[in-house]
């Protein structure tokens, strides 16, 4: 998954209704430093070098964190706890590792992803590098259709509720 995908699917799924994508950038260092550099260099970053020419987030961006280890942000503990990984692999070679204490659920790569409903449930984990884009896709689009209909319904609900006042 690249920024360029996460900027897809914002101009594809994106928008203002409640069951719009929204799509949250949080950079984060502990992966071989790929997110190298403090929040106010990072975007140059993003223009200039990785993924460079010219590219700039059209998502929130987010001031870097930790996610994994002691000093991980509380919405990856949390992310990390209703999401599961689906495999126990965390590493395949341990320089890869800078972080402590070493969870299983930790997360493994800088790219993994989470989709969470328009009620702040998470709904799934993309850990693995070969998640394909159709298969992203079609969970979004799920979860829209999801929400929608929740929404659909709360109106006619409504509707009729306010009939007997």
């Amino acid at each position: 998954m690249t920024y360029h995908f996460l900027n897809a699917l914002q101009e594809n799924y994106g928008g203002n209704s409640q069951c719009s994508l929204k799509v949250l950038g949080f950079p984060c260092g502990q992966f071989y430093n790929q997110e190298p550099g403090s929040n106010a260099e990072i975007p140059n970053l993003l223009r200039y070098v990785r993924p460079g020419n010219g590219f700039i987030p059209n998502f929130d961006m987010f001031n870097k964190i930790e996610v994994n280890g002691a000093k991980e942000d509380p919405i990856f503990t949390m992310l990390k706890g209703q999401c599961p990984r689906p495999n126990n692999v965390i590493a395949d070679f341990p320089m890869a590792v800078s972080w402590r204490p070493i969870r299983t659920y930790d997360i493994h790569w800088n790219f993994e992803k989470f989709l969470v409903d328009h009620k702040g449930q998470p709904l799934y984990r993309y850990a693995e590098p070969n998640t394909t884009y159709a298969t992203i896709e079609k969970h979004i689009e799920a979860a829209i259709q999801e929400c929608q209909s929740e929404s659909n319904a709360d109106y006619y609900v409504n509707k009729v509720q306010n009939l007997w006042k």
